[in-house]
């Protein structure tokens, strides 16, 4: 048996840096990885799916320039577009096993379990250390839906390795993955979203649903709520799925999305003393400590926020941490976006989350459709709104629906990091005519009939 100063178990955005760090520090790292380096975000998650939503948000923008008397003929290179995705998902990949050669971490190939008290086997090698890193990730839920194990379905983990596009692509699920990979609709194949629930993105607002329901109508795609399905078949190449409600839909391709499970089953981690819960996420505390000291968890294999950015805070929590300092899971303000188009950007509460907390709080909101450049621009769709504490005065959080508004909600995001309240943002002067312009703008419904009155007028 081998011994180190640090194991890590998954080259995640948390894993790959910590591991790197403490190897440049002179550290002994071993990283365990039983798949492609850079885990989810790199293979099979943000570098991919955002590489394609570039060539779907491209086609879809040039035929939308109708509205703006613009026609185009769009015409799509499938290979070509998914080579590129290939591509550019290889590079990063290949980043990722240079960083860890050139900072000296050990890679092991290989799926790892525990084998005894911090002490970890895969690929014929064992090695205990005083700190492990677990940061496993998560991989997709798969339905017990009859006649689904025995066909050629595809999950966020081949969707990406399609050669030609399928004439017709059917979606099972309403997430942000869903919806995301759903925009293969504007390269071309007609779409049908089927949704358990009665709207999209059910964790969000119900207008932000409403808005990406009126936005997806208008790209062709098909929604169906409120159903489940009972069965599928395969046959000559076309999937047939029969819905509760009777009605059957055909499709070249059957893409499924209804969640995620954490990537745990294999660490046998009761040998060293690490609980799971019922869902079998690692269990933390707030420094990121399983139930075995000097054992950590990080990301979403540890129930974080399952995002990149999340992950890769996480990576720096828990070095801080470890170097002494004050640190905990929760302690940065949260943002996320969904990259459909509209776009959703997201950050803090919503009303009813801070109303829920006994917080006195307010919201106001501001149609895209006010906003002069998406009035020149021609994106109508969408909405600003704000959420204040009224008695501090602070922000709590934000909802942007509508062009680019991934960039735009970092403004309150840092806002909020800074504990400004909403005062400076109304009193900022933002450029105009730019879509940021309208975030004062915003802010300025706060004030109201509360304008001082100018002795003068």
């Amino acid at each position: 048996m081998e011994t180190a100063d640090v194991i890590v178990i998954g080259s995640g955005q948390g894993g790959v840096p910590l591991a790197a760090d403490f190897a440049k520090a002179g550290r002994n790292v071993v990283l365990f990885e039983r798949d492609a380096l850079g885990g989810s975000c790199i293979n099979y998650g943000c570098t991919p799916s955002k590489a394609f939503l570039a060539a779907a948000h491209a086609a879809g923008r040039a035929r939308q320039a109708a509205k703006l008397g613009i026609h185009a003929h769009v015409e799509i290179d499938f290979y070509t577009v998914m080579e590129r995705v290939r591509s550019i998902r290889s590079q990063f990949n290949q980043g990722t096993k240079r960083r860890l050669e050139s900072a000296g971490v050990r890679v092991v190939c290989a799926e790892a379990a525990f084998t005894g008290e911090r002490t970890v086997s895969g690929g014929g090698v064992t090695v205990q250390a005083p700190i492990i890193v677990i940061n496993t990730g998560t991989s997709s839920t798969i339905p017990d839906i009859p006649g689904l194990a025995e066909t050629p379905y595809l999950t966020n983990r081949n969707f990406f390795d399609l050669q030609q596009i399928p004439p017709r692509l059917l979606v099972v699920g309403g997430g942000y993955i869903a919806l995301e990979l759903g925009q293969m609709a504007r390269l071309g194949s007609q779409t049908e979203l089927i949704v358990r629930g009665d709207r999209l993105l059910a964790q969000e607002e119900s207008d932000v649903s409403a808005v990406l329901a009126d936005a997806f109508k208008q790209d062709g795609i098909g929604l169906h709520f409120n159903v489940t399905v009972q069965q599928v078949a395969y046959t000559n190449d076309v999937f047939a799925l029969t819905l509760n409600n009777g009605e059957v839909l055909n499709g070249e391709a059957l893409l499924i999305a209804t969640g995620r499970k954490p990537n745990t089953g294999a660490l046998n981690s009761a040998v060293t003393g690490v609980e799971l819960d019922a869902q079998g996420f690692i269990k933390i505390d707030d420094q990121f400590q399983t139930t075995c000291a000097g054992i950590y968890a990080i990301g979403d294999a540890a129930k974080q926020p399952a995002f990149t950015h999340v992950s890769w805070e996480d990576y720096r929590r828990l070095k801080a941490i470890l170097c002494g300092e004050q640190r905990t899971r929760n302690d940065r303000v949260l943002g996320y976006a969904v990259y459909t188009e509209p776009q959703v950007g997201r950050v803090g509460m919503t009303l009813e989350q801070a109303q829920k907390q006994g917080i006195s709080a307010r919201e106001v909101t501001l149609p895209m459709a006010h906003i002069a450049r998406s009035i020149e621009w021609g994106h109508d769709l969408g909405f600003y709104r704000m959420v204040i504490d009224t008695q501090t005065n602070s922000i709590l959080g934000a909802t942007l629906v509508g062009y680019e508004t991934a960039e735009l909600v970092h403004v309150f995001l840092s806002l909020m990091e800074a504990k400004a309240t909403w005062q400076v943002l109304e009193q900022s002067v933002h450029i105009h005519p730019t879509y940021g312009e309208a975030l004062p703008s915003l802010a300025r419904l706060l004030v109201g009939d509360n304008m001082p009155t100018c002795p003068n007028m």
